[in-house]
């Protein structure tokens, strides 16, 4: 990826965007600590936030046209004053903190190795935020899906996970995740009812969601790392990954989700999930 910030931003303004909103201070707080907590472990004790605090600055200047607050990276990997984040803020904190972890992954791999490298990044700050959100939301999610209530159960946990995101001001207007799929992708048609969600995964094979998310706090962020350096944040997509992999299920979006490619108010992803191995499992368990 050779694109700009300037020439994204260009590309992709989201004028819509640009009266800020409150944000939650219990989302922002587990988020500082899930993002912060991973981005350390990639930095040297020399390391501190001022060329994140830079491209803060330089982000909402370009996005936003305002003037970013002086030590809002600092606050935020602190987790100090987070009751007064708004949106705009958190969406250039996010990139911010992001691309300064990606750049720190290009220093040490390249090519393929890379690529895994981010996306563990992304994955790892996912799991970290879920593990924060579960204990706070009080969730009890079964061992593995093995029957229709198994499948409730995981269905409930994933709800509770939205409507927080749409009260904490995550998700803006909107919140789906539902497991009836019509769709086609790659020239595959899609056609699956929510009971026959098991069945697909019993045999070894793939099951499908629609995830539905309308203004998604960090939807121009996400666009930028997209087609910057090939892999977004995503939040929440990488919280409910983890959900399902607490219950032995790997489930992702397909690989070809570009976030530029929607309205705002309706971004949707298509997702593929499959019963992990008990090799997987093992090696997924918290």
């Amino acid at each position: 990826m050779s694109a700009s910030l300037s020439d994204v931003v260009s590309q992709h303004p989201y004028p819509e965007f640009q009266d800020w909103w409150p944000l939650g201070e219990s989302f922002l707080a587990m988020m500082a600590d899930a993002i912060a907590s991973q981005w350390h472990e990639l930095s040297s004790p020399a390391d501190d936030s001022d060329s994140v605090q830079k491209t803060v600055e330089d982000y909402i200047s370009l996005v936003y046209h305002r003037q970013a607050r002086p030590g809002l990276a600092a606050d935020f990997a602190s987790a100090t004053s987070l009751g007064t984040v708004q949106s705009g803020e958190f969406d250039a904190l996010s990139f911010a903190f992001f691309l300064s972890a990606y750049r720190k992954l290009a220093s040490r791999s390249g090519g393929d190795e890379l690529s895994r490298a981010r996306r563990q990044f992304a994955e790892e700050v996912g799991a970290r935020f879920f593990s924060l959100l579960s204990e706070h939301l009080a969730l009890e999610l079964p061992t593995s899906l093995r029957n229709q209530s198994d499948l409730a159960s995981v269905n409930g946990a994933v709800q509770r996970i939205g409507k927080f995101l749409l009260e904490e001001g995550y998700l803006r207007s909107h919140f789906a995740f539902h497991f009836d799929v019509l769709a086609t992708h790659a020239g595959e048609k899609i056609n699956q009812k929510s009971d026959d969600v098991l069945a697909a995964l019993g045999i070894g094979g793939t099951a499908y969601a629609l995830y539905e998310m309308g203004h998604p706090v960090i939807l121009p962020s996400a666009v930028y790392l997209h087609h910057i350096v090939g892999e977004a944040q995503h939040h929440s997509s990488r919280t409910i990954e983890e959900l399902f992999a607490r219950v032995g299920c790997d489930a992702w979006e397909t690989d070809d989700f570009d976030p530029s490619l929607f309205p705002s108010n309706l971004v949707v992803e298509l997702w593929k999930i499959r019963s992990q191995s008990p090799e997987d499992r093992q090696t997924s368990s918290p």
